[in-house]
This record gives structure tokens, sequence and C-alpha cells, in this order.
């Protein structure tokens, strides 16, 4: 039987993530499998990898054949590298210290190699924050400028308006007042005639009787 070690797809349309799973090479990609030992999350960054690595050391010396994606995922994690520090133990070409020693260094490397990844990826998506809450502010001054130069607007044409109505009032009351005194005038004139006409009378009634007197 030829065992392979390959991935199973899960999760939703355009989400996925996989299972890391021992399977007959016969068997259908995602259908029956004899052992799962670890999970792939290529959706973050750095990829999460979670894996079994005394099942997935056990499986690659048994002669299991890896796909492509999971050879790159076993070396990332180091397991052909013990392989071949078991193998050089075996032929005695360094004690089981010594290889241990090497892959104590090499996962410590790896390691630091991961934290500065991790780093880069969050100062990087601090930054792309920090921009982008640059742009919705320089949005929002934007939309502030608008919006008041609209108030602004507005208002400019009420005080217009208001000052065009005051002057109105202003008029109307000027012309009130003027048409007030034209109609005292009026009256004071015809109240000066009616004083004036009696006197005028007497005065012919004395001019026509002194004659007769002579």
């Amino acid at each position: 039987m030829a065992t392979r070690i390959r991935l199973q797809r899960h999760g939703k349309k355009n989400q996925p993530f996989y299972h890391i799973v021992i399977a007959d090479g016969r068997a259908p990609r995602d259908g029956r499998f004899i052992e799962k030992i670890g999970a792939y999350n290529p959706l973050t960054h750095p990829a999460t990898i979670n894996i079994d690595f005394d099942r997935a050391l056990y499986w690659v010396e048994t002669g299991a054949s890896p796909s492509d994606t999971v050879r790159s995922i076993l070396k990332h994690e180091g397991v052909y590298l013990m392989k071949h520090l078991r193998g050089g133990i075996a032929k005695g070409a360094m004690s089981e210290l010594e290889a241990e020693k090497k892959f104590a260094d090499w996962k410590q490397e790896k390691e630091s190699k991961v934290s500065n990844v991790k780093r880069e990826a969050a100062d990087q998506k601090r930054n792309e924050g920090k921009k982008r809450l640059e742009a919705e502010n320089k949005i929002r001054e934007a939309i502030a400028k608008k919006v008041a130069a609209k108030y602004a607007v507005e208002a400019a044409k009420e005080a217009k308006a208001e000052a065009e109505a005051a002057e109105e009032a202003v008029e109307q009351d000027v012309t009130t007042e003027v048409a007030a005194e034209q109609v005292v005038e009026t009256v004071t004139e015809e109240v000066v005639a009616d004083e004036t006409a009696p006197e005028e009378t007497a005065v012919e009634e004395v001019v026509t009787e002194e004659p007769a007197a002579e």
C-alpha cells in the first residue's frame, strides 16, 4: 500500500484550513484517512502549523510519501532534519547529544526568524492601521469643512434676509411717519383756514357799512 502524507481541506469557501493526514494513496483527496497528524492554516501570517512531530517523523521514516506542500511543512518543522540527524547517529557519524544540540540550535534560529516575521507583520499591521486612521481623519475633516461651508452660506443667506427685512421695516416706518406728518399738516391748514374765514367776513361787513353812514 502506497502511503501518502497529504492535506485534507476543511473550512468555508475562500476560508480554507487543512488537516495533515496519513492516507492510502488510492483514496480520494478528502476521503478516508489512516491518521491525522496535524493541522495547517495558510490564512495567517506566518502560516499556523500544528503537528505531532513524533508521528510525522515515524511516518517519514517508514517510507510515507508527502505531497509537495506537506514536504515543505515537514521541512519547516524540522522533521526531515531530525531524520537526517538520526541517520547520522545510526551510521556513527555523530553522537545522540551532538544531534540533539544541532537540532536545538536549528530550532532556536528558526523560532527567532519566526518571531522576526511576526514582529514585522505586527508592525506592518500597526502602520497600516495608522495610515487608515489618518486617511479617515482627513475624510472627516473634509466633510466637516463642507458642512461648515454649507452652514456658513445658509447663515449668510439668513443674515441677508434679516437685514433686508429690517431695512424694509425701517422704510415702512419712515413712510408711515411722513404720511402722518402730511396728515398733520393738512389738518393744521384746514384749522387755520376755518379760523381765518370769520375774520375776513367781519372785515367785509365793516367795509360795506361805512359808505352808508356818510
